[in-house]
């Protein structure tokens, strides 16, 4: 199974606030999305990254302009996720899955342009994110201008999936395609719902961790963040034991990936050659 990351945009910030005993000096995180084709399913993206509609899209509210306006991310334009497509033939029509990995702007905001799409995500959390209000939506850090319309329609929940349990230090969880393939892992602390992915078809198994941490530095020294970076995490309290899982999976012989570690990966993108 063919699996790449692109880098859809950069995003400056002091390491001190992403790495517990850092410098003030700034790092540029990348904001990750994937594509992988499954020989089931097809070709699937895994979130969408930052897209133009997060920053500048004519259906941005108030707070979701002043949050473009506080990170400041810098959009790539080469590793856009509809250049990206294009590169592998596919148009935005092609894509017949989207797995949803938690509800922030950097992970959704490029769902409406994809309207052939199932979208795999947490359904509890999406249950969780209907009964909420607009205020309390935007404490946990979501804008709900990004869902497309008939989002709810298109959901396909986790919780409906078999469930595979942990052999050892590997984790168990999800199974997305009934194949042992692709495994939803729940990765509690940064957001509501957010859960990893397991690649089991590779020599080594790879688990694509989101957001547990933003740099793999903090995850494998255990130097989580903590204050004022806990703030903005959905249970801090979680953090540590998902870390301490991560630890122990890479313990096994399995690697772990990040959405914002600035290093790159076998698995990133190569850049086209002109």
């Amino acid at each position: 199974m063919k699996l790449v990351f692109a880098n859809s945009a950069w995003v400056s910030a002091a390491e001190r606030l992403i790495l517990r005993g850092g410098t003030w000096q700034s790092v540029s995180l990348r904001v990750r999305y994937g594509l992988f084709f499954h020989p089931a399913a097809g070709p699937v993206l895994v979130d969408t990254g930052y897209t133009p509609d997060a920053l500048s899209g004519d259906r941005r509210g108030r707070m979701l302009r002043l949050y473009g306006a506080l990170l400041k991310p810098q959009l790539n334009a080469a590793e856009q996720v509809l250049p990206v497509l294009e590169r592998f033939g596919l148009s935005p029509d092609d894509i017949r899955t989207i797995i949803v990995t938690h509800f922030h702007a950097d992970h959704i905001s490029g769902l409406s342009l994809f309207r052939n799409a199932r979208f795999i995500a947490s359904d509890a959390a999406w249950a969780r994110l209907k009964a909420r209000g607009s205020r309390q939506n935007l404490r946990h850090g979501i804008f709900t201008e990004l869902f497309p319309p008939d989002f709810e329609a298109r959901l396909e929940g986790i919780s409906a999936k078999p469930r595979i349990a942990p052999q050892g230090d590997i984790p168990g969880g999800a199974d997305l395609f009934g194949d042992g393939n692709v495994i939803a892992v729940d990765l509690p602390g940064h957001a509501d719902g957010q859960f990893g992915l397991l690649f089991n078809g590779f020599a080594r198994p790879l688990l694509y961790a989101v957001d547990v941490q933003w740099l793999l530095t903090a995850l494998t020294e255990t130097r989580t963040p903590g204050f004022p970076a806990t703030l903005i995490a959905e249970d801090a309290a979680a953090i540590g034991p998902t870390s301490a899982m991560l630890r122990r999976f890479l313990g096994s012989g399995g690697e772990v990936m990040l959405c914002h570690d600035p290093a790159p990966t076998s698995y990133d993108l190569a850049p086209e050659v002109a």
